[in-house]
């Protein structure tokens, strides 16, 4: 396995000004990363996503820095319509050809549409997400690009929902970005979800949690709730609740030997979080 970062790791510096998705290769590089993978892109005024695509491009073979994915949100059942986010993404894979990556990973849903929140839940709509996703794909298997989803979002968080779309699209072009820690935000076992998930894993995401029970106090800044109202804030790898080696051992036993990127979201400095991060998941994936 090699191990990888996301841009969005970096997000502190990027929203400080200090740094920008460009800048940030070059850092990667010097930290010993095998690839970067980056989220939607932010480009300068009067710089269009495609240039900036062709930017990030160039620095990533001046660098020897593979972009590995492009990770883009997306809501299939936007108000708009299927059709309409259908074609925002097929420019999409157009932007993740230029980047040179060889995955993208987009949104399904982020909840169900407020007409349809009194009368339906996720299987009523699970055709529609199927539709989207098979049709987005056989538009990047035609660029020799994967597409899949991630657990990620709370209505499509949970492995089952995650493996209802997948087996219904039907493709296997198609995959999930298993995001190790986002379990944990609909209160589910991650190792348990990872061995459910295993067979269509595409790409990994590490990421760690402090996990605190919801029946007592809020522990302050950084928390958020989950679905079942327990606290997390994102961690250091390694020093959080989630089972991060445990899971990885699981994907390599399944047969994937791809990238694991680093995805930092936590109250540290990010520089250090990304560094100790990257120091302890080497010495997990050596232990395995």
């Amino acid at each position: 396995m090699k191990i990888g970062v996301s841009s969005y790791s970096f997000q502190q510096l990027i929203n400080s000004g200090k740094e920008t998705q460009l800048s940030i290769m070059k850092k990667a590089k010097e930290m010993g990363f095998d690839g970067i993978e980056f989220i939607d892109l932010s480009p300068d005024e009067g710089i269009s996503e495609a240039q900036y695509a062709e930017m990030i491009r160039e620095e990533s073979e001046k660098l020897s820095l593979p972009v590995t994915a492009y990770t883009i949100s997306a809501n299939l059942l936007k108000d708009t319509g299927v059709d309409a986010e259908v074609e925002r993404l097929y420019k999409k894979v157009d932007i993740a050809e230029i980047l040179g990556a060889k995955i993208m990973r987009h949104d399904a849903a982020w909840g169900m549409p407020d007409n349809m929140k009194a009368s339906a839940g996720f299987e009523q709509v699970l055709p529609v997400l199927a539709d989207g996703c098979r049709r987005v794909t056989e538009y990047a298997q035609s660029k020799e690009i994967v597409t899949c989803i991630e657990n990620h979002g709370f209505f499509c968080q949970d492995s089952e929902r995650v493996e209802k779309i997948i087996t219904s699209v039907g493709n296997s072009n198609f995959g999930v970005l298993l995001d190790i820690g986002n379990f944990c935000c609909v209160d589910e076992n991650s190792a348990s979800a990872a061995g459910r998930l295993a067979p269509y894993i595409k790409h990994i995401h590490a990421k760690d949690f402090h996990i605190k029970s919801g029946n007592g106090l809020n522990p302050g800044k950084g928390f958020f709730r989950s679905r079942g109202g327990n606290y997390l804030r994102g961690s250091i790898i390694g020093h959080g609740d989630i089972p991060v080696m445990q899971c990885i051992s699981i994907a390599k036993n399944s047969g994937y030997d791809g990238f694991v990127s680093i995805e930092f979201e936590g109250l540290e400095n990010c520089l250090d979080g990304i560094e100790i991060g990257l120091e302890n998941l080497k010495k997990m994936i050596e232990m395995i």
